[in-house]
């Protein structure tokens, strides 16, 4: 897995986490990464899930350009588990990285690139900001529908999701916010 270690300014650090050593400093994460995944937090605040902290949003992007967005939630013409005032994964004790088939809503890099099919929008080559880190059936989709690099912030409990995403060949990065690393 690569993980962006971001330093002062625009200056990055990619480290290796499976072989515990830097393999290049350059500046992937610049002014468009920092403003992309600005996005995907606002998106966040569209979600429809009940539980605190479970506000998941993504963009995706092809050339500087937002091709579309998603956020967790249930699908079109379904009641959201905000309107049903609870949560069927925390009612039935549902581990975090578990069972995500037991839910109402999708995860937010789900309907970003059913959003790109729907649309007849094209994601190959794209880059994915995430507030989290996708999940194993997410990470699936999203090498099949041609996405090279993905950019995250929080982790989630998904070690195979990692080990995919690096079979794959997908770049993954893990972004710090600038006023973090003061």
């Amino acid at each position: 897995m690569l993980k962006n270690l971001r330093g002062g300014g625009a200056e990055a650090l990619i480290f290796d986490v499976s072989a515990g050593r830097a393999v290049r400093e350059d500046a992937p994460m610049d002014k468009w990464d920092i403003r992309f995944m600005e996005m995907a937090h606002v998106i966040a605040g569209w979600t429809s899930c009940f539980m605190p902290g479970r506000s998941i949003g993504c963009v995706i992007v092809k050339d500087k350009r937002i091709m579309t967005t998603g956020y967790n939630g249930a699908p079109a013409g379904l009641r959201t588990c905000k309107e049903r005032g609870e949560c069927m994964r925390r009612k039935l004790n549902i581990a975090s990285g578990t069972r995500a088939e037991l839910c109402y809503a999708i995860h937010a890099e789900q309907n970003a690139i059913i959003q790109a099919a729907k649309l007849g929008v094209s994601i190959d080559g794209a880059t994915l900001y995430c507030t989290h880190q996708p999940c194993s059936v997410c990470a699936k989709m999203i090498i099949n529908a041609g996405i090279q690099r993905v950019v995250y912030q929080e982790g989630y409990p998904d070690q195979f999701s990692l080990e995919i995403f690096k079979e794959a060949g997908v770049r993954l990065e893990q972004f710090t916010p600038p006023d973090a690393q003061k």
